[in-house]
This record gives structure tokens, C-alpha cells and sequence, in this order.
């Protein structure tokens, strides 16, 4: 449907970004880049400000985008209240982690950044999620049968928890998964109309 000039490339080593661009039909090359997630102590940004900085500088550190090349890349982090939840360090983080969110609302947000050739598009999109009071087996069970360590929030929308677990979300679903596709979709439509 959307006939862009030049190649995507998409800086992301998220299976799950990857699976959402092909699902909007985008043809595109799945870039790595080396950068550590790291949010500055220091930072004045507001929480919904952080992905989308943490994306910026994600992009800011691939060196061999060509001239022509539109790269996209992105963060996504779960906020519990004005508490920032990454991903988990092992195990029993993930389970801590999780037993915060249980039976309470957290905020996804995913900032996003666009680099072309001259032009930058940076925008993030929020949603709220609500889970239901988890048991401590529950959470047991999901630890030890799914993948948790690269996911933030230590769960994935997508498979057991997310789908027994989440009672409703406010925004997007794709957001929450990884990538507001609807909001890059538009932003390329600016690009390709150029």
C-alpha cells in the first residue's frame, strides 16, 4: 500500500518489532545496534520523554546508515506510577517485577525515532494496562515456561500472562507489544509523500 523510495531499516533486535512491521506489510532490513539502554541519573525528562530519548540515542549510535536509508528504531518501557521498569536482571527480578503489576494499572510507553535523509521524526505513544491480582503460582508457572529477560516489564502482551492476565488496555495494542505501528505508518506516509 505505502510505496516509500528508499530502503527501511529497523534497529531493533525485538522479535516482536520485527513480527508488527511485517504484519503493516513493510519490506525491510533488520539492522543491530550496539547501545546500552541506559537512562542518565541525572535526567530531567518527563517518564513519557525517556523511550523516546533512549530511541534517539539508539539511532544516533548506527554508523552505517547510507544517505537514502530510512531507519527506525525504538523503546519501549513500563512505568509503574513515575517508576521506571526495564527489563528484568534474572529471574527474581522478573518475578518482583511482576508481582508489582499484579491487580494494578502500569503505563506502556514506546517513543520511536525516524532518520531520512535530512529529516527526523521522534514520537512516542502511551498505553494503560490493567492486570488482574496474579497468584504467586501464576507467576511461578509463567517465569518457568516463558521467555521474561528480554521483555520490559518482564512480560509479553502476546502469550500466557498477558492473555489470562490483562483485563483491558487503553491505547494500542501494538504499543504495548512493541511498536505504535499505527504512528509510524503515518510518519512514513509524510516520508514517501515527500
Amino acid at each position: 500500500m505505502l510505496s516509500l523510495p528508499n530502503p527501511i531499516k529497523l534497529g531493533s533486535k525485538s522479535p516482536r518489532r520485527k513480527e508488527i512491521m511485517k504484519l503493516a506489510g513493510f519490506e525491510f532490513e533488520v539492522v543491530d545496534i550496539d547501545f546500552d539502554e541506559k537512562i542518565p541519573h541525572n535526567h530531567s525528562f518527563k517518564i513519557e520523554e525517556i523511550p523516546s530519548y533512549l530511541a534517539e540515542q539508539k539511532a544516533l549510535h548506527y554508523t552505517e546508515r547510507k544517505g537514502d536509508e530510512i531507519l527506525i528504531t525504538a523503546d519501549t518501557l513500563v512505568f509503574l506510577h513515575d517508576d521506571v521498569i526495564g527489563k528484568p536482571r534474572d529471574k527474581e527480578d522478573a518475578f518482583n517485577i511482576l508481582q508489582r503489576l499484579s491487580g494494578k494499572m502500569h503505563q506502556v510507553i514506546t517513543g520511536v525515532c525516524i532518520i531520512t535523509e535530512g529529516d527526523k521524526f521522534m514520537f512516542h505513544d502511551i498505553s494503560k494496562v490493567y492486570f488482574k491480582p496474579f497468584e504467586l503460582r501464576e507467576l511461578e508457572f509463567y517465569i518457568d515456561n516463558y521467555e521474561v529477560m528480554d521483555k520490559a516489564g518482564a512480560y509479553s502482551v502476546q502469550d500466557w500472562l498477558g492473555v489470562i492476565g490483562i483485563e483491558k488496555i487503553e491505547g494500542s495494542y501494538f504499543n504495548v507489544m512493541g511498536l505504535p505501528v499505527h504512528k509510524v505508518y503515518e510518519a512514513l506516509k509524510v516520508i514517501a509523500n515527500h
